[in-house]
């Protein structure tokens, strides 16, 4: 009886996260190897060519080659705001830069007396391993508070359309305000003018820019493979990290007025009906979903098509297959033993790396099927 009861209790936790075992599949083995060690808080890893960029918060970005030793690389990053969540966050190559070089940045700048200013997008040219040239600022003013909820995670749908992941700032009014580019998903072109079929274009300013709204702080954006879809995930409160399938013009429901008040739903169905609900939600305790990627490949075998979604409190990797209906079946959590995990990456090998988020000696790994 006892035995019993301990196996009903374990299920009803693992349904809870959404992540009951499937008796059908049997989980494929799978093998991690370091790739870079040494690091403090690497927040995104991409690829110029054959090249691999990582950044670490603190404002360093370093490139790595085959299996030779990671080099600095050199740019003239603006002073940032490096407290709370601030500091370098996002990376993401161009999808064509094997030939044009071309990367984005988005990080917290601050004042010249070291204040908070604004989150901002950049966009640069790798000249070389070690240098990088800045082409010109594609987005200014995010809101950024005091430091809290950056958001900052940047991904391609398309070869010239790049979407933003905002934060709120922690300022409830944010994120259902379209004059506010916090607490939203953006759209914006490679070469920094705003696409007038944005959604809500023609209310001009801020409002040019945002594909969807009311979101709390967007941490991780994935395109699934041979489709148009753009997925994201998103920290919740003290319940409810979300993940959610990221469409023109929907309003996913955060809105945690008057003032900021962390106890109202992260989608808020009462104040907007046609909110849109999330795909999956974690309920409670949250897992603090982070980066995401499709795992896209033959190499993959079973889990070809899944969704990969990092955890740092939850301190490892959720794979998730996609129903036809858009549903997301949590089926296995991976890569439990490494601690907080950042960001997850599909590499141009078709591996999927990861980066640690544990403050000391942190590092990218890589990871395959055995």
């Amino acid at each position: 009886m006892r035995i019993r009861l301990l196996f009903i209790a374990l299920l009803a936790s693992l349904l809870t996260l959404g992540m009951a075992p499937h008796p059908s599949e049997a989980a494929p083995r799978i093998k991690i190897t370091k790739v870079t060690g040494g690091l403090s808080i690497p927040w995104d890893v991409t690829w110029v060519g054959e090249t691999m960029l990582v950044n670490e918060r603190a404002g360093r970005v370093w490139s790595k080659r085959g299996n030779a030793d990671p080099r600095a690389v050199s740019l003239k990053l603006p002073p940032l705001f490096t407290a709370s969540e601030g500091g370098l966050l996002g990376m993401v190559a161009d999808p064509a830069a094997r030939s044009n070089g071309f990367f984005y940045t988005c990080q917290s700048v601050a004042t010249a007396a070291g204040k908070a200013q604004d989150v901002q997008v950049w966009k640069w040219r790798l000249t070389s391993e070690t240098k990088a040239v800045k082409e010109k600022v594609l987005i200014k003013g995010i809101p950024i508070g005091k430091g809290r909820h950056n958001g900052c995670r940047m991904r391609f749908r398309s070869p010239q359309m790049l979407y933003v992941g905002t934060g709120d700032a922690a300022v409830g009014t944010n994120p259902q305000s379209l004059s506010s580019p916090g607490g939203k998903v953006l759209r914006v072109r490679s070469d920094g003018s705003i696409p007038t079929s944005n959604p809500f274009f023609s209310q001009g300013g801020n409002a040019r820019y945002v594909w969807s709204f009311g979101h709390r702080n967007v941490q991780g954006l994935a395109k699934r493979p041979g489709k148009s879809e753009l997925w994201s995930a998103e920290h919740g409160t003290r319940a409810d990290d979300e993940i959610n399938w990221v469409i023109k013009s929907s309003n996913y429901g955060w809105s945690p007025t008057p003032g900021y008040n962390e106890s109202r739903p992260m989608t808020d169905l009462k104040r907007y009906p046609k909110a849109r609900k999330a795909q999956w939600k974690s309920g409670s305790p949250t897992v603090a979903t982070s980066g995401a990627s499709f795992l896209d490949g033959r190499q993959w075998g079973a889990w070809n098509g899944r969704l990969a979604v990092a955890m740092l409190k939850g301190k490892g990797i959720m794979t998730f297959s996609v129903s036809k209906d858009m549903k997301l079946t949590s089926r296995e959590r991976i890569a439990t033993t490494y601690g907080r995990i950042r960001t997850v990456e599909q590499g141009p090998d078709g591996a999927l790396y990861f980066t640690t988020s544990n403050g000391s000696d942190d590092a990218v790994y890589r990871l395959t099927l055995a």
